[in-house]
């Protein structure tokens, strides 16, 4: 008896190693990310006023004072990066359940009624026909510039992708026996789709959610670079890199260090995100 009340701890962590070993993508990814948020939470207390101007200390180097340097006008590098990592999370976590939710419904519904499919996958179409950016700054143009409108102008062009793929899925299971079965005994639409083919959508749906994100957070840091993104007061990777492309040669530091945050943030999004494609599909995890 005291022999298995040992040996059950140990067998769970072997479990918990054994998995790691086989997902090192999903661990390194998420450790990072994790790593992000806890930056974004606590910006506060580790970073200083990052509109605070102060002309003496313009284009200042990385040193012990000022860990990125300082831009042109004399503001903490460090103090915007660190404060725009909020910004991007939020625009992408934001954009992904904006998308997901939209694409998940309407993939649903087109999937499995067919009366509907033809004319809302030919809007679906025309949507994706339109270059996101460019969809995207015609939006903000329209209205004023805010981090609501930029996360609807990014939401509108990633939902028809999440329609087609959510769809495709629901087409393909729709035919199974076992939901003709349910049809053919009289079960409500409704209960069909909730509760037999909902749940096949998870997967590849949290997947390409993970590739929404990243997605999003680079359209928002290219809006934002090309002056149709975020407004110039919220610091954002992509604002912060736009006001420095003039001091490029001079004082490279000012893009240097946001562009390796906007990297390594992606990076760790997509790898998440294949290590949750390798997991959740049965034909790559039985081969792991």
């Amino acid at each position: 008896m005291a022999a298995t009340t040992i040996d059950a701890p140990v067998a769970a962590g072997s479990r918990r190693f054994d998995w790691t070993r086989r997902n090192p993508t999903i661990v390194i990814g998420t450790t990072i990310l994790a790593l992000f948020v806890v930056l974004a939470l606590i910006a506060p207390w580790i970073a200083n006023d990052p509109l605070s101007f102060d002309p003496l200390n313009r284009l200042k180097r990385p040193s012990a004072e000022f860990w990125f340097g300082t831009d042109q006008f004399g503001r903490d590098v460090y103090s915007r990066v660190v404060y725009g990592t909020r910004i991007s999370l939020i625009v992408g976590v934001s954009v992904a359940f904006i998308a997901t939710a939209i694409g998940l419904v309407v993939g649903v519904l087109c999937g499995y009624y067919r009366r509907v499919d033809d004319t809302v996958m030919r809007i679906m179409d025309g949507l994706m026909a339109i270059p996101a950016i460019l969809l995207a700054i015609a939006l903000i143009t329209l209205m004023k510039a805010s981090l609501l409108i930029v996360i609807v102008a990014i939401s509108i062009p990633e939902i028809p992708r999440v329609v087609r793929l959510v769809r495709s899925v629901v087409l393909t299971v729709r035919g199974l026996p076992y939901i003709e079965a349910a049809v053919a005994s009289g079960t409500r639409s409704r209960i069909i789709m909730t509760r037999h083919i909902l749940p096949t959508t998870v997967a590849p749906l949290i997947v390409q959610a993970t590739y929404v994100c990243a997605s999003a957070i680079l359209i928002e840091a290219g809006l934002s670079f090309l002056g149709a993104g975020t407004p110039p007061e919220i610091p954002s990777w992509g604002n912060v890199i736009s006001l420095g492309r003039a001091y490029f040669q001079i004082s490279p530091w000012i893009i240097f260090f946001p562009g390796l945050m906007l990297a390594i943030t992606v990076l760790a999004i997509n790898l998440v995100g294949d290590g949750l494609r390798d997991t959740l599909d049965p034909r790559i995890a039985r081969r792991m």
